[in-house]
């Protein structure tokens, strides 16, 4: 490869390098600093009396990390306008953490409420108590708040099973429930601390592995980055081919061609959604896009890798006469997957419009997660690949897998719904932190926490270095056996 453009790609990706590091930390704000974290609420199965002068309410909270930044609460106005305010203190002991105020007037029927509580320091506690009282209402001009002793698990109930201190007490009564209320907490991350010390670290490694390479260049050897990169420089045109032959056969006699790709997605989600919005009634928010980022997401998976199973054996007239790296058949066919996918991007981003989700700067940080997809297709892709050529049944069990791989994927339903014991299990499916990155990037306009980053890289590269191992080893033998 000639020295100066190995000089120049150098000189871009350190360039890049740093640029991406700033909007990763502009995108990230908070997120990179601090853990944000959330109790779940109760679901309401009754209320209390009507919150007046001489009632006192008090319920123990749970607390973790160092900063309480707020409770929600669930209350009632019985229909009317009512005036005053509710006082809420909150306890260590005899010890006042803080209070706040809320103006009763403000609050709606029937609903949620929150209450800032930013910067009071629990930390080295797990408990406190809660204290509401509201020394100006009077009865008929007062609000109330629901308590309950179960939590919602998609369309079922689980009893919270609350212990004798965790109960509601009105005026030192204790009640059959606790208060519904969600209580937010926050943790300081040393990652946000330390970032610009890690991206620093990053950088130096970087730009030392890039002096590598220059000097192996500029001395004739060969390195495992090298040889990819002038095969991708040599075999540039012939990659090209395939892809555009692999895309062109997809849609050979179509009569709608291209645009498949945008409608076998929103076909896909139209039929679910009806189904499971109707039949199957889901509680989950914006169930319209959660549902095609999984389809949309999911279909170029299981694509990509259904079309590399059959880049080794389908290319076998090629192999044998002209010698190309066999790794490049896979990789065309997972390169000519996402151009679907990138097509299929645009009726995703339509239904954020029409579903009205903001457009936020967390959208910069989608890149991410598709390159994350297409990383961990492609480590698939190489090992069905080699699988196939030794084994043809590898088609037909492939066919399984990839149906159960669909079910134990959070498509269409929320993971919820999987009981708490098989959580590590199911969280072993890489598909699901890259999914799940994409949704919060997505829906909720936020760049995710720093583990969310790790378990999404490690998810897609430990499939890529199993893939390209295996297929390294056994690409030699492979002309004996197509």
């Amino acid at each position: 490869m000639k020295q100066k453009s190995l000089k120049k790609g150098c000189a871009i990706f350190l360039a890049l390098y740093l640029v991406l590091a700033a909007v990763f930390f502009w995108i990230g704000g908070d997120q990179f600093s601090f853990q944000d974290m959330r109790t779940d609420m109760l679901t309401g199965a009754g209320v209390l009396e009507e919150i007046t002068a001489g009632v006192t309410v008090r319920q123990q909270i749970p607390l973790q990390g160092d900063e309480l930044t707020g409770l929600t609460l669930y209350g009632a106005t019985y229909g009317r306008q009512n005036t005053g305010a509710l006082v809420l203190e909150l306890y260590d002991g005899d010890r006042l953490l803080g209070s706040r105020t809320v103006d009763v007037s403000t609050l709606a029927d029937n609903a949620t409420f929150d209450v800032a509580f930013g910067g009071v320091d629990i930390s080295g506690l797990s408990r406190a108590e809660l204290q509401i009282t509201a020394p100006e209402a009077a009865p008929g001009n007062a609000v109330t708040l629901y308590f309950g002793n179960a939590y919602s698990a998609s369309r079922n109930q689980v009893s919270a099973n609350l212990k004798e201190d965790e109960l509601v007490r009105v005026n030192g009564t204790a009640l059959d429930g606790g208060l519904c209320l969600q209580v937010h907490t926050r943790q300081p991350l040393w990652f946000g601390q330390f970032y610009w010390w890690l991206a620093g670290a990053g950088f130096v490694l970087l730009a030392g592995y890039c002096l590598l390479l220059l000097r192996k260049n500029r001395a004739g050897k060969h390195s495992a980055l090298l040889n990819v990169l002038v095969a991708f420089s040599r075999y540039k045109y012939l990659m090209k081919q395939l892809v555009a032959r692999d895309f062109k056969t997809k849609y050979k006699r179509s009569v709608l061609g291209v645009l498949w790709s945008f409608l076998n997605p929103l076909l896909t989600m139209s039929v679910q959604y009806i189904v499971f919005s109707t039949l199957f009634r889901s509680d989950i928010p914006n169930f319209a896009l959660y549902l095609l980022t999984g389809i949309v997401c999911f279909n170029f998976f299981s694509e990509a890798a259904s079309m590399s199973l059959t880049s080794i054996v389908g290319n076998a007239s090629l192999i044998t006469k002209v010698y190309v790296p066999k790794y490049i058949y896979p990789l065309t066919r997972v390169m000519s997957s996402t151009v679907n996918f990138l097509l299929a991007l645009i009726p995703l981003l339509a239904v954020m419009l029409i579903t009205r989700t903001p457009f936020r700067p967390s959208l910069f940080l989608l890149p991410l997660g598709v390159l994350c997809l297409f990383t961990l297709a492609l480590g698939m892709g190489l090992l069905l690949a080699s699988a196939m050529v030794f084994f043809r049944d590898t088609q037909f069990l492939w066919g399984v897998v990839n149906m159960l791989w669909m079910y134990a994927t959070p498509i269409f339903y929320p993971e919820s719904i999987i009981p708490a014991q098989f959580l590590p299990l199911y969280k072993c499916n890489p598909l699901y932190h890259i999914i799940r990155f994409i949704r919060i990037v997505l829906m909720d306009g936020v760049s995710p926490e720093p583990k969310a980053y790790a378990l999404m890289l490690i998810a897609s590269l430990v499939p890529l270095v199993i893939g390209t191992l295996v297929f390294k080893k056994t690409q030699d033998r492979f002309v004996l056996n197509i």
